[in-house]
């Protein structure tokens, strides 16, 4: 097991009607003016937005809105929220929506204390030292970026699509979950989070690193449950205890606990980027289409995890030989990625001719020769994977 430091300071607030208590956390911050950044006229539609202000207003808070944040979201939505939050003086930015906002909203609070270019901090030419605080109502059970402090964001000039990841500077220093507004996400959009959700697992879970048997397990316990959970969710998409299950899990996968003790992989997650990037497919399904594909080329050379996770997880023969059970472990993952209504492969996905020396060369432009943490892959690599996902 590898030293490890594990911090998680966002108060997380679950249960029902807790949207109602945004102001009066957002004051204990020291708020006095909010900036409220959202997706689609859903959160106007389902009064989420109206509760919202009025809880605001009766803490004694002034706001700001900004809305249309897009699924991949783009660097212009960005400069905009840090222009509106510098005029009106801005303190406090509360995201209301799932990974998208969220990770919008976090660049902004990044972005506006900052006298350069905010993507200068995603390009790795700047550390950022200070930001401003960020809150969550999180409206989509996903991407758990409502307990860490990464954010993801796609520069419209040359589509790349890149990560900041900090320790503890950008993560929410509170997240309001009520699972009652999730019931009426389609099941297209549940679905996607769910492999989001299995996905942040596996790059913690696939590890070099040994001796992690208590983080082994927790990763296991994890992908035992969303798999159990997400055909049932949708299935019954207004069953409150699936769902509210359903949405701590899409926190815990993502807020670092599945990877303290250990070496984290990240490959999928950078493979996928550059494919929602140029062709603008939702994430998950991307990463539907990536990761078994992954496992399958990894597995080859280093069979151990995709075996226990076979063992473990999806209930395989621990008498077996282990490449029977990696290939097993593989063919479930990608089964039940089927069972979500997922795609696949890029055909199923609806890209029928990959440009995959773009994806490759891009890829490797922005993350170097080699990625990965459990296997490191070169361009040849990552272009027999992106081939295998045809």
């Amino acid at each position: 097991m590898n030293d490890f430091e594990f911090c998680s300071p966002t108060d997380f607030v679950f249960g029902k009607g807790v949207e109602s208590r945004a102001g009066a956390l957002c004051a204990a911050q020291g708020a006095r003016r909010v900036l409220v950044v959202y997706g689609g006229g859903s959160a106007v539609r389902s009064g989420l937005l109206g509760r919202l202000e009025s809880s605001l207003e009766a803490a004694g808070l002034v706001w700001d809105a900004i809305g249309g944040v897009q699924p991949n979201p783009m660097d212009d939505k960005v400069y905009e929220g840090i222009r509106q939050a510098r005029e009106t003086g801005t303190d406090f930015v509360l995201a209301v929506g799932g990974g998208s906002v969220i990770d919008t909203a976090k660049a902004i609070a990044v972005g506006v204390p900052y006298v350069g270019d905010f993507w200068d901090f995603f390009a790795g030419k700047a550390v950022p030292e200070v930001a401003l605080p960020v809150g969550v109502v999180l409206t989509i059970p996903a991407a758990g970026s409502e307990g860490s402090g990464n954010s993801v964001i796609t520069k419209g000039d040359g589509l790349r699509k890149l990560s900041l990841r900090t320790d503890r500077l950008l993560r929410p220093v509170f997240a309001l979950m009520n699972p009652e507004v999730t019931y009426t996400l389609p099941a297209y959009q549940t679905a996607c989070g769910v492999v989001d959700m299995v996905v942040h697992i596996l790059e913690r879970y696939f590890s070099p690193s040994a001796g992690t048997e208590v983080t082994d397990r927790l990763c296991e316990g994890l992908l035992a449950a969303i798999t159990a959970l997400g055909p049932k969710v949708l299935g019954a998409p207004c069953d409150y205890d699936l769902r509210a299950n359903l949405m701590w899990a899409g926190t815990l996968a993502h807020n670092g606990l599945c990877g303290t003790g250990r070496t984290e992989d990240w490959a999928s997650h950078f493979m996928e980027h550059e494919v929602s990037a140029l062709y603008g497919v939702a994430h998950g399904a991307g990463l539907a289409v990536i990761v078994p594909a992954w496992m399958a080329y990894v597995s080859r050379q280093k069979p151990e995890r995709a075996a226990q996770m076979a063992v473990r997880v999806f209930g395989f023969d621990p008498a077996m030989p282990m490449e029977a059970a990696a290939r097993y472990g593989v063919e479930q993952l990608k089964l039940f990625f089927l069972r979500m209504g997922m795609p696949v492969s890029f055909r199923q996905m609806g890209v029928e001719h990959p440009d995959v020396d773009l994806l490759v060369r891009k890829l490797h432009e922005d993350k170097g020769s080699a990625i990965g943490g459990y296997v490191r892959l070169t361009a040849d690599d990552t272009r027999a994977i992106y081939e295998l996902a045809r």
